[in-house]
């Protein structure tokens, strides 16, 4: 039975090219932008990279100098080794030049051209003519509205009122439009309405994010519901998209909650898309196809292999997540076929819209629907606009029912959507191409995938280069929640509410790992809500103080003495411990500090990160380095720990940051006073029970907490402390450097300094930035936290080419974030840490307003707590305060630029140098960036926050920092003391073998 069905999907198969002998797709064709391009892209992955790339940039570029400057820097770089034709004469002539002109004229009109191959028209009416030819040669429709990325509730009301517009329109010419397929009802081919419409769900809420998963399907469903009642009021048909994975549960949630409404219980022409590339994608259709027979209704499902496959691969793999889709394409093609078969055997409940271009999905399909008898009306083939001509004809010979996906929309959002059908043409498993490009055999393009699935296995997964650690491996780093996975959002909830119900205990003084109480205490309180009392911690005075730095020295010569090996599996087993409570780690930050559900996540993972990315450097470090070879004599280099420590912690990453300046000391094996921020001690608390519990020696960690005030200078100043390591303000750690430069009487060395300080840090946008990408980093950057990160973004600096577009879709997307208490799941930004905080970020406030002008004041938001209005001011220039004084809270400063010379004097022009980033696609200006923008952390064409142990060393210079890159492999050596030991070993002229010494 197998073998015949296989026999006749090859005969069905061969029959269908025979109907396309001698055609191709216009892509491939060598018409098609002077015949070389497609060419080169499938056989020089460098210069498919570039074009790309470039096609991605062409439509901001707003001057034929810019279209002229970005193709010399895109094809005519001189490491690259592509023909001068392919050049276009611009190698070497000014872009201002009349050859630029008529060359980039031509290229401009070939890019258009190509773009109209695969959109029908800007608008519903421009694309009227299209959508009408394509019925009269047989063929039906369903529009898809392309649209720049939804960063805000305005642009959400637009793609809104786009569709609406779209049904209207569409309406208006369905009765002119005869049925398709000679139907003698108004319907298409007896069964299908003409109008078919597929929305894009993230078009339907700006803020849509998986944390809030219920919220985010009840703010959709606002705008999807009017939509879903006027197709059902005109008798269109709608489908919902599937995008990138992130929202996938998301958009099944809506998809059924919607139509479980009593209104739309009735209304049968409702869709939804299922990608086979995704590993979940057999449950996901299963489930959908039990709720629709428990319902006893019909929806439809239209089956695609998915577009997303690069963007999940390395999203995936960014985030250690296990990665979605399946990454060989047989396997893909063979669940296609395995999710085919079971659509086509519930073709009581289910319509199947077979989206394919692969002759063998669509023959397998055809075949198997015989097979099962599946009735007319329950079937349809659906092919890309502009894709895969000569298939779609070759169907509409047949007699298949078909339909052609036709995005309509202007060219600038287009682009996301071209480079994404260019990537499928060209790919080297693409089906097209192997067909229409590289003629392969049509047997081998026929076979089974499962029969080439065994050919050729699944490889597994390559690691990037990295250090090896012994038996301990290569680090790889913790991986942060995944929202979309629904027992994630459960555990976390039940995790707030757990801690929720232990706040305000008591916690005392840790020396020499007795519990040590005192008369004053520290209230910390909840930032969102300060009448609630977190905990209670006890507060040292000047005589703990003492009392800890003596037991941290009598501890120090046996904590010394331990073995690297041994020290470094202290911090592996506190790694252990923090994972197993992760979760309630996270939750305490979101009462003490106010950090949103991702944020406190975050902490926790990198503090996971610091632990064991510096238990494998020290097992690196401890290994002896021999120097030089001279005969007769070895030398050896090695480290030490300089004593005893004093780490004062900032109170913003209050786990993360603590956890990484503690084991970093203690792991080279210097023993510690640990004083954390007074705002965050009951996290501190936990920093001490992480290290307790994973078994580390009592004395070599003390737990004090205390006013600065009270324990600080003496710490900084006592000559028993050896180094001071600090993050927090520059005007403290200034401080803490001039009092530690004091060499007090009786000091047994000079005491070291670390000190992560402050940061004024910038963001440009360059004139080719891509804005989509741009307005959510930087809100990201000036706004998660309420910008209480030192590295956060407070001065955004856009090229006046670009200034007004960028400026405009800032401002509405930062009116559209959540504000709200951090134990809401929807909340994007909470209140600041406490009232001092407060005064000081409105006195701030205050003076941008006689700075510059005032762009937005979000004082629509009613809560409680020490919240501060997230503000963006304009007109703001270089040497006003707001773009010279650090402020720690939501204020963002934007200043207009000329060109990329001015950003980047600007950018320069305080005395932080911490962090930047830079938006740009420029080749050239990337690379000034690189080397002019003086930051200790630059990121390009992403946020300048979020940094990652070991990927991303973190730490700056000027009055940013002194010290070496926290997470980096230098790091530890700041807390040790190298040695050089040298052994003569003649003996009376004789010595031992070269290779013994």
């Amino acid at each position: 039975m197998v073998q015949d069905l296989e026999k006749r999907i090859k005969e069905t198969g061969l029959q269908i090219y025979q109907l396309i002998e001698g055609d191709a797709p216009s892509v491939f064709k060598k018409e098609f932008w002077s015949g070389k391009i497609m060419d080169w892209c499938m056989r020089n992955e460098a210069f498919k990279v570039e074009m790309f790339r470039f096609v991605d940039v062409f439509p901001s570029l707003s001057s034929s100098v810019s279209v002229a400057k970005h193709i010399q820097e895109y094809f005519c770089r001189p490491e690259q080794d592509f023909p001068s034709s392919l050049q276009w004469g611009l190698k070497l002539v000014s872009p201002n030049s009349l050859v630029a002109k008529v060359a980039t004229k031509a290229i401009s009109d070939n890019i258009t051209g190509m773009a109209r191959q695969f959109i029908v028209g800007e608008d519903a009416r421009d694309a009227l003519p299209v959508l009408k030819k394509l019925r009269k040669e047989g063929f039906a429709f369903t529009a898809d509205l392309l649209g720049e990325a939804v960063v805000s509730e305005t642009e959400a009301d637009e793609f809104y009122q786009r569709y609406i517009d779209l049904f209207d329109t569409l309406a208006k010419e369905q009765s002119k439009w005869k049925p398709l397929g000679n139907s003698n009802s108004d319907l298409d081919w007896g069964f299908s309405p003409k109008i078919n419409v597929s929305i894009k769900p993230s078009a339907m809420y700006s803020q849509m994010n998986a944390r809030a998963f219920d919220y985010s399907v009840e703010a959709a469903l606002k705008r999807l519901r009017p939509i879903f009642r006027k197709a059902k009021q005109i008798g269109a048909a709608v489908l919902l998209d599937m995008e990138h994975t992130g929202l996938k549960n998301l958009t099944l949630a809506m998809f059924k909650k919607l139509l479980e409404e009593p209104e739309f219980q009735d209304y049968e022409q409702a869709g939804i898309v299922i990608q086979a590339y995704l590993k979940d994608s057999e449950q996901d259709l299963r489930e959908l196809i039990d709720w629709a027979r428990v319902r006893e209704r019909r929806i439809t499902i239209r089956l695609v292999k998915g577009a997303y496959w690069d963007q999940e691969v390395i999203l995936a793999r960014q985030q250690n997540w296990e990665i979605p889709v399946f990454t060989n394409k047989y396997e893909t093609d063979a669940n296609y076929e395995k999710l085919a078969r079971i659509l086509l055997e519930n073709h009581q409940y289910v319509s199947f819209a077979c989206a394919s271009h692969n002759i063998r999905s669509i023959s397998y399909v055809w075949e198997v629907a015989k097979e099962l008898g599946v009735p007319n009306g329950r079937l349809e083939f659906q092919i890309l606009y502009g894709m895969a001509e000569p298939v779609r004809n070759a169907l509409r010979k047949v007699g298949l029912p078909l339909r052609l996906y036709a995005p309509i929309g202007q060219m600038l959002p287009g682009m996301a959507y071209l480079v994404r059908r260019l990537l499928e043409n060209t790919a080297n498993e693409s089906f097209l191409r192997q067909s229409f490009a590289e003629g392969a055999a049509r047997e081998q393009l026929l076979r089974n995938p499962l029969e080439l699935l065994a050919e050729n296995p699944t490889l597994p997964e390559k690691v990037y280069s990295a250090p090896e650690y012994g038996d301990k491996g290569i680090f790889t780093n913790e991986p942060v929640i995944d929202w979309t996975i629904a027992e994630n959002r459960t555990r976390f909830a039940a995790a707030l509410e757990k801690v929720g119900k232990e706040l305000g205990r008591k916690i005392p003084l840790y020396i020499g790992g007795r519990e040590v109480l005192t008369a004053e205490e520290i209230i910390s309180t909840n930032p969102n809500q300060p009448s609630q009392v977190v905990g209670r911690v006890a507060a040292a005075t000047l005589k703990e103080a003492q009392m800890a730095v003596e037991v941290a020295k009598q501890a120090f010569p046996a904590w010394r003495d331990t073995p690297a090996r041994e020290r470094a599996e202290v911090l592996f087993k506190a790694a252990e411990v923090a994972r197993r409570q992760r979760m309630e780690l996270a939750a305490l930050q979101v009462y003490e500090v106010g950090k949103n559900w991702s944020e406190a996540d975050a902490d926790v993972t990198e503090a996971i990160d610091f632990l064991e990315y510096y238990g494998r450097e020290m097992i690196r470090l401890a290994k002896q380095r021999r120097m030089g070879r001279a005969p007769g004599e070895t030398s050896h280099l090695f480290y030490e720990p300089k004593g005893v420590g004093a780490v004062i912690a900032p109170w913003n990453f209050p786990l993360a940051i603590s956890v990484g300046m503690t084991a970093a000391a203690i792991v080279t094996g210097n023993t510690v006073v640990y004083k954390p921020a007074s705002l965050s001690p009951i996290t501190g608390a936990k920093v001490y029970e992480i290290f307790q519990q994973a078994g580390l020696p009592a004395g070599v960690l003390n737990f004090l907490p205390g006013p600065g005030g009270a324990i600080g200078d003496f710490l900084v100043t006592h000559p028993d402390i050896a180094f001071v390591t600090f993050t927090g303000s520059m005007e403290v750690g200034l401080r803490i450097i001039e009092l530690a430069a004091r060499t007090p009487e009786g000091a047994m060395g000079v005491k070291s300094v670390v000190a992560e300080m402050g940061g004024k840090n910038a963001i440009i946008i360059d004139s080719d930035a891509d804005i989509d990408e741009a307005v959510v980093h930087t809100l990201y950057s000036a706004f998660g936290f309420q910008g209480q990160k030192c590295s956060a973004c407070s001065r955004v600096i856009v090229l006046e080419e670009n200034y007004q577009k960028f400026v405009d879709r800032l401002v509405q997307a930062a009116k559209s974030i959540n504000i709200g208490p951090a134990v809401n799941p929807e909340t994007y930004m909470g209140a600041v840490i406490d009232e001092q905080a407060q005064r000081k970020i409105m006195g701030f406030i205050e003076q941008g307003k006689k700075e510059g002008r005032l762009l937005l004041s979000r004082d629509d938001v009613d809560m409680p707590g020490h919240y501060v209005p997230l503000t963006i001011f304009a007109d703001i220039r270089p040497e006003h305060v707001l773009a010279q004084e650090e402020i720690f809270g939501p204020v963002l400063a934007v200043i207009k630029v000329k060109d990329f010379t001015e950003a980047l004097q600007v950018a320069n022009s305080t005395r932080y140098a911490l962090t930047g980033g830079v938006f740009s696609r420029s080749p050239e200006n990337i690379a000034r960036a690189k080397k002019e923008f003086r930051v200790g952390n630059l990121y390009i064409n992403r946020g300048c926050t979020g940094a990652i142990v070991e990927r991303h060393p973190f730490g700056g210079f000027k009055m940013s920092g002194v010290g070496s890159k926290a997470g980096g492999p230098d790091y530890l050596l700041q807390f040790m003391v190298p040695r050089t030991v040298t052994e003569n070993q003649m003996r009376r002229g004789f010595a031992p073998p070269e290779e013994e010494c």
